[in-house]
């Protein structure tokens, strides 16, 4: 009973779990958030001048080198060292907290980081031993949904990361990487180096998505965890800051729906896109893969080359048909192909095929001849072979004074080259005259009867 009643009070004094609770203290970032600390290490971040103007030149030198030779490591190292993020964190916290003289100097330095970052990665490129259009860069005229998503995620986990005002390198580290600001820029001073236009415009978007949603998931978590307004001494002129910055801030977040809006609905257009022609292959119509200018959002149009056969009306009524099908119905389908080249497939299709016969006739051919070889090698190994028997009975009746004959092959070498040597040994009767003129005579017999230069006779 006295162990009963000890249970029941340990269980009352253990905590309920409430995962509410739970929840809310496992997301929380409002504790221990440090607003002046945060606001004056973001000021402090903003200026880009004397040292951190250098640090930003050489690092938009190595990041231009990096993506001239498609080196993603260089890259990664130069956005490590980039002083990218002060300015641009400084426009979400001016706009958060109505600061506009901060918005003023981060605009500043915005557009002093920019134009320093443009004239540097132009003058690199200008070279023309630098102007290859490599992968690295060609992946940085076109913003993507991603990119968005990315910008948005990286900026909300900077700026909750110094919100905390704790040595939180790697999460700034990360940050500077995920978002990827410094290739952008540096593909704009790209297309300006070598004329295209179309470049600059593309990565210059690029870099303003991803720096517009860094500002703006700055503004929103400092607002979400209550930045205090600047308070200026003048009410009237402290509510007229805080509707420029109210404008602001909904100028940007409008703008910014309208973009990731606009990014959606060019995935979703490129993605029915090359169903349509996915579609179109699978039913046996030849079509080259596709350019990037091929599916074209801004104009609604699609362009497919097809080869191999002439497109008939009863196609194109066909293709549009199954364009509607796809929701692409106002969608302009631009057909471009060459003369009806179905002769040229065929004879292709036979010179596929006489190219095969031709390799199975040279594989054929190499196999007898293989086999032929090994055929001579081992003939070749039988006519060395020494008929050692009939030679010493030759030998016997030749030369009386010849007790007994012995042969073996010895092997030598002067290091350039490895002789084969026939070797003889000899015993004689002491008993018969004249046996040191028969070994001569019989050494000399001997290379007569072998043919054979290198052989040598000894006395036992």
């Amino acid at each position: 009973m006295k162990v009963t009643e000890e249970k029941k009070g340990i269980e009352e004094q253990e905590p309920k779990l409430n995962i509410k609770e739970y929840l809310t203290h496992l997301f929380d970032i409002k504790k221990g958030t440090s607003k002046a600390g945060t606001i004056q290490d973001i000021k402090d971040g903003i200026s880009i001048k004397g040292h951190t103007a250098w640090i930003l030149i050489f690092s938009i030198l190595i990041a231009s080198i990096g993506l001239n030779v498609s080196s993603t490591a260089v890259v990664i190292g130069a956005m490590l060292i980039a002083p990218l993020m002060g300015p641009i964190l400084g426009v979400g916290l001016s706009v958060a907290i109505n600061d506009v003289v901060t918005l003023k100097h981060a605009l500043v330095n915005l557009g002093a980081m920019m134009a320093i970052s443009l004239v540097t990665s132009f003058l690199f490129f200008s070279i023309p031993l630098f102007q290859e259009a490599t992968p690295e860069l060609l992946a940085r005229t076109k913003p993507d949904l991603r990119d968005v998503l990315i910008a948005i995620a990286g900026g909300l986990a900077l700026i909750v990361s110094l919100s905390r005002r704790k040595e939180m390198l790697n999460t700034i580290a990360g940050v500077a990487i995920a978002t990827a600001l410094m290739p952008p820029i540096c593909t704009a001073g790209f297309g300006l180096a070598i004329g295209r236009f179309d470049y600059f415009a593309g990565a210059l978007f690029l870099f303003s998505i991803n720096s517009i949603f860094i500002a703006l998931a700055t503004f929103v978590i400092l607002k979400f965890l209550r930045f205090p307004n600047v308070k200026r001494i003048d009410s009237q002129r402290q509510k007229f800051i805080a509707r420029i910055a109210s404008v602001i801030a909904l100028l940007v977040l409008l703008g910014s729906i309208y973009t990731f809006y606009g990014l959606v609905q060019e995935k979703k257009f490129t993605k029915k896109a090359q169903l349509f022609v996915n579609t179109l292959k699978n039913e046996g119509i030849s079509i080259i893969d596709r350019d990037l200018d091929d599916f074209d959002f801004a104009h609604n149009q699609i362009t497919i080359t097809v080869f191999g056969k002439s497109v008939t009306d009863t196609d194109k009524k066909k293709w549009h048909e199954l364009l509607s099908k796809l929701d692409l119905a106002n969608t302009k389908l631009i057909i471009q192909q060459g003369k009806d080249n179905s002769h040229m497939i065929k004879e292709f299709q036979n010179l596929k095929e006489t190219y095969a016969d031709q390799i199975k006739y040279i594989s054929e051919r190499d196999a007898a001849i293989k086999d032929k070889d090994l055929l001579i090698k081992r003939l070749k190994e039988r006519l060395h072979e020494l008929p050692f028997v009939q030679i010493s009975q030759e030998a016997r009746i030749n030369y009386s004074g010849l007790k007994a004959i012995s042969y073996a092959k010895k092997i030598s070498t002067d290091f350039q080259k490895i002789d084969t040597i026939l070797v003889f040994t000899t015993q004689w009767y002491d008993s018969v005259p004249k046996s040191e003129e028969q070994f001569i005579k019989l050494e000399q017999w001997l290379k007569t009867r072998l043919q054979v230069d290198t052989l040598q006779v000894l006395k036992k």
